[in-house]
C-alpha cells in the first residue's frame, strides 16, 4: 500500500474537490482518494507508486497536483513520487511581479520572469521614486522663496538647474533599481530572467519574442500577469500628432518650460503640476470636471485654494476641443478659450498593458478597458492564471500590486491567501498631502449606510499652529448606528503619515469614542485624528492643549 499527500491547485469551491476525487479514482491503481478543499490537499492510497504525470493526466485541465510546498527544499519525493518543481511564469518585473517571484521561489517553485523593457516596472523607474524626488526638490525651492518665517529668515530666489537635479534623481533611480530588482533577480538561482515580449500561445504556454532576436517557448503550470499600465490618451483631435508629455517625459525633461499646460485633475496632474510650478513654470491645469472629482468635494476645494495661492491656474468644467503644435508652441482650443503653452503634460488616466498578450488563447477575460478581472485570490477567469497590479481591476498603487503579487504566489503554490482592500490607505503627494482610507460619506450612502461625520480644520491641531501651516482639514466618517469609524479624508501637512494610523483604527473596528480615548503624542500631526474624534462629543476649542 502506498500513501501520498499532495497539494491541489486550481480549486475554487468544494465542488472542485469532488471533481478531482472522481478523476483520481478512475486510475486503476488508486484504491482510495480523498480531497479536502479547505486545506487544498489530496490523500491518495494506491497499490503501486503513481507518478505525478499519471495523476495529473486524468484531472480536468484547471486542476493540478503538486508536491506539498516547502520553503527549504524542492527535491523531497514522498513514496517514490517523481516530480519537478512547479513551473511558474511571471510576465513583468514591477512591484507585483517581483513580490510574486520571490515568494514563489521561497515556496519551492521554479520561476521564469519575462520583461520586455527596463527591469523594475513603473514605480522605481518612471513613477513613485523619481516623482517623489522631483517633488521634494520642488518643496526645497518653494520654501527658499516662501515660508511662514520669512520675516526672521530671509527669503531668496533659488537658481534652478534642472539638468543637475535630473542627474541626481536618475542616479538614485538607478541605484534602487540595481539594489532592489536587478541584483535580487541575478542572485536567486530559482528565478530566471528572460528579456522579451511575451504572448500566450495556449493555456499553458507563452511565446516570447526575444530582445536579442528569435522566439522562445515557455511552458508553465501557473502564470502571473503583471504587465502594468500606460497613459490612456484622450481622443482629442490633433493631440496624437503633437509632442505632448506623458508623466515619464515630464520626469525625464532636462529643462523647465516657461508655460506648462496640464490636461488632467487627479493624482499625476496635481503632483507634477505643483512641482513644476514650484520650480518656476507657469502652470495651467485643465479639468473636465473638478479637482479630484471622485473624492469628497472638500478635498478638491482645499487643494484648489492651495493651488490658487501658489499661482497655479485651474480651469474647471473645461472641455478641450482640439490641440495643435506650431512653431514650438502648443495651442489648445477649449471651452474656456484658447490656451497656449511651451509644453503639454497629458495626465488623464492609465490603461492596462494587456492588449498584446493574446489573452483569449489562454481563456483570460478582460474588460473593454483592458483591465483583467481578478477574484480575492488574484485568479483570472482561467483559474491557473493569476494577475496583479495596474493591469487588473484593482486600485493602481504599488503597495496593492506587491500585496497582490505575494498573495498570488502563495495561491499558485498551493496556499490560500486573499487580498482585503477594505482599509487600503491612499496618498497624493501634493503639499499639503491628500490622504484617504475607507469610505467617504457619498460612498457610504451608496452602500445604504447611514453616517455621521465631523470635519476638523487643521488650525485646531497644535502641531500645525507651531508649524505656522494650518491649511487643510481632517474628516472622520462613522456608521451612525454603531459609531464605528468607516472612513477618513485629510488634506494636511503629513496627511500621508497620519492616514496609516487611521487605517489601523478602521481595520480594528474602532469607534470614534475609542479613537478619541487613545494616547497620541503631543505636537504631532497624527494627534489631529484624536482631536477630530473628540469633536463627536466635545468642542475641541474649549480643551487645553494636551487634554485627554
Amino acid at each position: 500500500m502506498n500513501e501520498q499527500t499532495l497539494s491541489v491547485t486550481g480549486m475554487t469551491c468544494p465542488d472542485c474537490a469532488d471533481h478531482v476525487e472522481k478523476a483520481l479514482r478512475n486510475l486503476p491503481q488508486v484504491i482510495h482518494a480523498k480531497v479536502a478543499y479547505p486545506q487544498g490537499v489530496a490523500h491518495i492510497n494506491s497499490t503501486d507508486p503513481v507518478v505525478l504525470d499519471e495523476l495529473n493526466a486524468v484531472l480536468p485541465k484547471n486542476y493540478r497536483l503538486v508536491l506539498p510546498s516547502s520553503p527549504h527544499s524542492t527535491t523531497a519525493k514522498p513514496d517514490g513520487l517523481r516530480e519537478q518543481p512547479l513551473k511558474i511564469a511571471i510576465i513583468g518585473t514591477g512591484g507585483a511581479a517581483m513580490a510574486a517571484a520571490l515568494r514563489a521561489a521561497e515556496r519551492g517553485a521554479k520561476v521564469t520572469v519575462i520583461e520586455r523593457g527596463t527591469v523594475g516596472g513603473t514605480c522605481v523607474n518612471i513613477g513613485c521614486v523619481p516623482s517623489k524626488i522631483m517633488i521634494r526638490a520642488a518643496h526645497v525651492a518653494h520654501t527658499r522663496r516662501h515660508s511662514p518665517f520669512n520675516d526672521g529668515i530671509s527669503a531668496s530666489v533659488p537658481a534652478i538647474r534642472r539638468d543637475v537635479l535630473l542627474a541626481q534623481q536618475q542616479a538614485r533611480v538607478e541605484e534602487l533599481r540595481h539594489a532592489k530588482y536587478e541584483n535580487i533577480l541575478d542572485d536567486n538561482p530559482a528565478i530566471t530572467l528572460l528579456r522579451g515580449d511575451a504572448r500566450f500561445a495556449d493555456e499553458h504556454t507563452l511565446s516570447v519574442r526575444l530582445v536579442e532576436g528569435g522566439e522562445r517557448t515557455v511552458s508553465f503550470d501557473r502564470c502571473l500577469i503583471a504587465v502594468g499600465a500606460r497613459l490612456a490618451l484622450p481622443p482629442i483631435p490633433g493631440l496624437k500628432e503633437t509632442p505632448y508629455w506623458t508623466s515619464t517625459d515630464a520626469l525625464a525633461a532636462d529643462h523647465l518650460p516657461k508655460r506648462l499646460l496640464v490636461l488632467g485633475a487627479a493624482v499625476v496632474a496635481a503632483e507634477l503640476g505643483q512641482a513644476y510650478a514650484r520650480l518656476g513654470s507657469e502652470v495651467t491645469m485643465i479639468a473636465r470636471s473638478e479637482l479630484f472629482f471622485r473624492e469628497d468635494p472638500a478635498i478638491g476645494e482645499a487643494i484648489g485654494q492651495v493651488f490658487a495661492d501658489e499661482g497655479i491656474r485651474v480651469l474647471r468644467q473645461t472641455q478641450t476641443r482640439s490641440v495643435r503644435h506650431e512653431n514650438g508652441e502648443f495651442i489648445l482650443d477649449t471651452s474656456s478659450g484658447e490656451l497656449r503653452g511651451d509644453a503639454l503634460l497629458v495626465a488623464t488616466g492609465r490603461t492596462p498593458n494587456s492588449d498584446t498578450l493574446e489573452l483569449a488563447k489562454a481563456g483570460v477575460h478582460a474588460a473593454k478597458s483592458g483591465a483583467i478581472a481578478v477574484d480575492a485570490q488574484l485568479r483570472t477567469s482561467a483559474t491557473h492564471i493569476y494577475a496583479a497590479g495596474d493591469c487588473t481591476d484593482q486600485p493602481q498603487f504599488v503597495y496593492v500590486a506587491a500585496a497582490g503579487g505575494t498573495r498570488a504566489a502563495i495561491n499558485m503554490t498551493g496556499g490560500d491567501a486573499t487580498l482585503d482592500l477594505s482599509s487600503m490607505p491612499a496618498v497624493v503627494f501634493t503639499e499639503p498631502q491628500i490622504a484617504t482610507v475607507g469610505l467617504s460619506e457619498a460612498e457610504a450612502h451608496l452602500k445604504g449606510i447611514e453616517t455621521d461625520s465631523r470635519t476638523l480644520s487643521v488650525d485646531n491641531v497644535p502641531r500645525a499652529l507651531a508649524n505656522f501651516d494650518t491649511r487643510g482639514f481632517i474628516k472622520l466618517v462613522i456608521e451612525a448606528a454603531s459609531g464605528k469609524l468607516i472612513g477618513v479624508q485629510a488634506v494636511a501637512d503629513g496627511a500621508g503619515e497620519l492616514i496609516q494610523t487611521a487605517a489601523i483604527a478602521l481595520r480594528a473596528g474602532m469607534t470614534a469614542t475609542e479613537l478619541a480615548d487613545q494616547l497620541f503624542p503631543y505636537l504631532t500631526m497624527v494627534e489631529g485624528l484624536k482631536l477630530a474624534a473628540q469633536t463627536f462629543s466635545k468642542d475641541v476649542k474649549q480643551l487645553s492643549c494636551c487634554a485627554g
